[in-house]
């Protein structure tokens, strides 16, 4: 074969090797940047459990997006409130440094149209209807933990009590809420002894299952742990508050996972001295440069499908920025805590909607 029918031969062989260059390359592409978007899709069946998201810091400040609804548009799988207990006015108070004011961007919306309009500055229970109301008008979004740091704790002896905050939070939420006796309920009938057994079984809904859906956790604040007089803090309380409700068969009155705080080699809860509350903590919070310096087997909170909240995501070495790292840094940053066994990766990163709406499957 001579001339010219080897020069086609030639055109077509390139053409072909072209094409599988191409080919590599996005495959190349998909690996470092655009496989977040291809793996969302297909996490839709994965339990809640098994899936690791990207979550927003302090999403209530008024800095950092003029409205609430601005932060939820971004796809993120978690939002924080920090909260005051207000026991004078028996408010709810959201703000960051302020335990007698609000100062925040939630503005009580009644329908979506009040999303984006209107005076800001409200308690809790109107940064709960503007979730309700976005939801509402996002049906297909999928679930969405609300992390709760209460600042100085709870003051059940001036009626700030866990109680009341399940109140605000059914009045505000009703339906939406995943609740712990959501998670021990058997799907075929009856229920497990504890919020571990429930958990350690695989009992997590897909989050297919969870769309629309939020799951509440609740965590110490920085002034309750720097408190030398408070001697029990957030975490503890609301524990002893659940084991109470299932002990009076009342567990579905309580809408919150009380999350053991701050990374520790082990099982953190054996901080807790009182061993009969151990088993309510299914949720883990903490510092994400912590959790991977080697000294913590983050893969024991992945083999007992507890959910792994890690914090300040671009603090783990090599550092990236607080706020404006790139979308190819910040995207491999979630991944990276994703195969840590981390379920959300927190930061603040608010510019980022392609990494805030990042689910991938976890481990």
């Amino acid at each position: 074969m001579t001339g010219p029918s080897i020069r086609r031969v030639s055109l077509r062989v390139r053409a072909a090797l072209l094409g599988v260059l191409t080919l590599c390359l996005a495959f190349t592409v998909a690996g470092a940047g655009g496989g977040a978007a291809a793996s969302a899709a297909d996490t839709d069946s994965l339990p809640f459990s098994g899936s690791t998201g990207s979550g927003l810091h302090n999403t209530y400040d008024p800095g950092t997006f003029t409205y609430l609804a601005q932060a939820l548009d971004t796809g993120t799988s978690m939002i924080e409130l920090d909260v005051w207990d207000d026991f004078a006015t028996q408010e709810w108070k959201v703000s960051h440094s302020n335990p007698l004011g609000n100062s925040n961007n939630c503005v009580n919306a009644s329908s979506p149209a009040d999303l984006y309009t209107g005076g800001a500055n409200k308690d809790l229970e109107s940064c709960l209807d503007d979730v309700r109301v976005w939801l509402g008008a996002h049906p297909g979004h999928g679930p969405l933990i609300i992390k709760l740091e209460m600042k100085a704790g709870f003051q059940a002896t001036f009626g700030m009590s866990p109680a009341k905050l399940d109140q605000s939070i059914s009045a505000h939420l009703g339906s939406l809420v995943y609740k712990p006796s959501d998670l021990l309920a058997k799907p075929g009938g009856g229920q497990y002894a504890s919020l571990d057994a429930a958990a350690t079984a695989g009992n997590w809904p897909t989050r297919q299952q969870l769309a629309g859906k939020v799951l509440l956790e609740v965590i110490p604040g920085t002034v309750e742990e720097a408190n030398p007089t408070d001697s029990l803090w957030t975490d503890q309380e609301y524990a002893d508050y659940l084991q109470g409700l299932q002990s009076q068969g009342r567990l579905a009155q309580a809408n919150v996972f009380p999350a053991v705080h701050n990374a520790q080699a082990g099982d953190p809860r054996s901080r807790y001295s009182d061993t009969s509350i151990r088993p309510w903590f299914v949720v883990f919070d903490g510092d994400a440069a912590t959790y991977l310096n080697g000294s913590i087997d983050t893969s024991w909170y992945d083999t007992h499908h507890y959910l792994l909240i890690m914090t300040d995501a671009q603090n783990v070495p090599p550092t990236l920025d607080d706020v404006n790292p790139t979308s190819a840094d910040a995207q491999a940053r979630v991944a990276q805590l994703a195969k840590a066994h981390a379920s959300i990766a927190s930061n603040d990163w608010k510019g980022l909607t392609g990494v805030q709406s990042t689910v991938l499957a976890r481990g």
